[in-house]
């Protein structure tokens, strides 16, 4: 079966290399481009984090790292949600 994430064009959404299912929407509006981090809950939900207007070539790591400290916190969350 092939995921749905497999059938979205990378210029829009790109999973980060060296993360653990952190992904990267792209958007251009106007003459700004805008990254929002999100990740995928079971496959089927969308969970946006954090998101900053790039500016230079390289995402900041700071943004990166807080992502991944959203994504760690959600799931957290999730989890403690569930085993009530």
């Amino acid at each position: 079966m092939i995921k749905q994430v497999d059938r979205v064009p990378e210029k829009f959404l790109k999973h980060l290399n060296g993360t653990n299912g952190l992904y990267e929407i792209r958007v251009a509006y106007q003459s700004n481009i805008y990254r929002i981090f999100c990740c995928f809950d079971e496959g089927k939900l969308v969970v946006l984090f954090n998101g900053f207007q790039k500016k230079t070539q390289k995402t900041p790591k700071k943004e990166i790292e807080k992502a991944e400290r959203l994504m760690d916190e959600y799931f957290e969350l999730k989890d403690q949600d569930h085993g009530k």
